[in-house]
């Protein structure tokens, strides 16, 4: 893992195992929030139009949570399709790692609250935070690591609600995001060959995206409300100069430390952040993109669980074979971005 400081050039550190470690996806599940928001939904509220938001994101539509409910409530939904999935009970359960930016609250603990209310009675509770779009990455390697240690199953949850912290005024960041849960189901394998091959992962100290208040710096105020500094704020360009460098650059990184050319690779299950950033992250590689399935143009950004929605798209459609390799890769704010590359058992 990289530990960067705001003086220091950005660089990635890379660590190709001597042998995959044994991991494997064996479930994954998904909960979308039943409410859908169409384009021309947004354009009664903001001063933007369906073809504006389709031009510079590729997005048709995104859901909504309820109002009543939060991040935790689509952890649990998505919980048990994945671990069906798997054939593995809660209980089996070494660890539930929630990867989201939009916890329920700063105390207690998301994942402690997921864990109790799925009966993973024996489960370490882990919450992943402040990577944003690559805490589910980040949460996805942590487990592959206590897999290869001692535990048996791990479960891994990312969810977003991003709706809970996008500027209803905004139309920059209004239009971009969406609010849903993707769960997958980390084991063993013994398949030869089989599991994690290699990983990048990087990060360089920017504010571009950042929420100003609510933690020890700004802590909540009148004054902070007033100002509307709990509401996330984004520099689109240098989101976008960012992810076109950053993610295939990670991307080859990884796959040369599985000894892979890019082309090789199978499939790949990116960040469903825009359709523009995906499409030019693909051609940079000169890769179909049709070996990258999306997701975003019904759910819009949906931070962390955008590549799990990918991912579980291509399993319940059969896409995944066996001895199939396939990349998971994302940027969060920060930036922190990262890659994982396995080979399906």
């Amino acid at each position: 893992m990289t530990t960067m400081y705001a003086t220091e050039q950005p660089r990635s550190v890379s660590v190709r195992p001597p042998v995959p470690l044994p991991v494997m996806v064996s479930g994954s599940g998904i909960h979308l929030p039943a409410t859908v928001v169409t384009n021309a939904d947004l354009t009664r509220t903001l001063d933007t139009s369906d073809e504006w938001i389709l031009s510079r994101t590729g997005i048709r539509e995104r859901r909504r949570l309820a109002p009543e409910l939060a991040v935790s409530d689509m952890c649990v939904a998505a919980a048990p399709a994945a671990l069906a999935d798997a054939g593995a009970s809660a209980r089996e359960l070494d660890a539930v790692i929630v990867a989201t930016y939009t916890c329920d609250q700063p105390l207690p603990s998301t994942a402690l609250m997921v864990k109790e209310r799925i009966g993973a009675d024996r489960a370490l509770p882990i919450d992943i935070t402040q990577a944003a779009c690559a805490n589910g990455l980040q949460a996805i390697l942590l487990a592959a690591h206590l897999l290869n240690v001692s535990a048996r199953t791990v479960l891994v949850v990312a969810a977003d609600c991003a709706s809970r912290v996008t500027d209803p005024r905004n139309r920059t960041t209004g239009v971009f995001f969406g609010d849903a849960a993707g769960a997958i189901v980390l084991t063993r394998t013994e398949s030869p060959g089989a599991g994690l091959l290699s990983w990048d992962f990087g990060s360089q100290l920017s504010h571009d995206v950042e929420i100003r208040a609510g933690g020890s710096r700004r802590p909540t105020s009148a004054q902070t409300v007033a100002e509307r500094e709990h509401y996330l704020r984004m520099d689109g360009r240098a989101v976008w100069e960012t992810a076109t460098r950053r993610l295939p650059q990670s991307i080859r990184g990884a796959a040369d430390r599985a000894g892979l050319a890019v082309t090789e690779i199978d499939h790949f299950f990116l960040h469903q952040a825009n359709l523009n950033i995906l499409t030019a992250a693909m051609a940079e590689l000169e890769v179909p993109i049709q070996r990258a399935p999306i997701t975003l143009d019904t759910l819009g950004n949906t931070g962390s669980a955008g590549v799990l929605t990918a991912l579980h798209r291509a399993r319940t459609e059969h896409r995944l074979r066996g001895g199939d390799t396939f990349l998971l890769s994302a940027i969060g704010a920060g930036f922190q971005w990262g890659t994982l590359c396995f080979r399906q058992a």
